[in-house]
């Protein structure tokens, strides 16, 4: 069972980060003023909630997976 909850955990945080990485360049390429181009509005965006609740519980089940021999 440990092995196969370490690589979904692997798997959801490695799909998290790259699906946040496009998601990140959509943003940036559909803004238009420069103004809303701060690294503080690209991160805070509310498209990329869900990419961090799929890093979050990837990173959730690698925390428990590790926790019982």
């Amino acid at each position: 069972m440990e092995p196969i909850l370490s690589f979904t955990a692997v798997a959801l945080i490695v799909v998290g980060l790259i699906g946040q990485g496009f998601e990140l360049r959509k943003i940036r390429v559909s803004i238009t003023k420069d103004e809303d181009l701060t690294s503080k509005n690209m991160f805070t965006n509310k498209r990329n909630l869900k990419w961090y609740v799929m890093i979050g519980a990837g990173l959730v089940l690698l925390y428990v997976g590790r926790q019982f021999p």
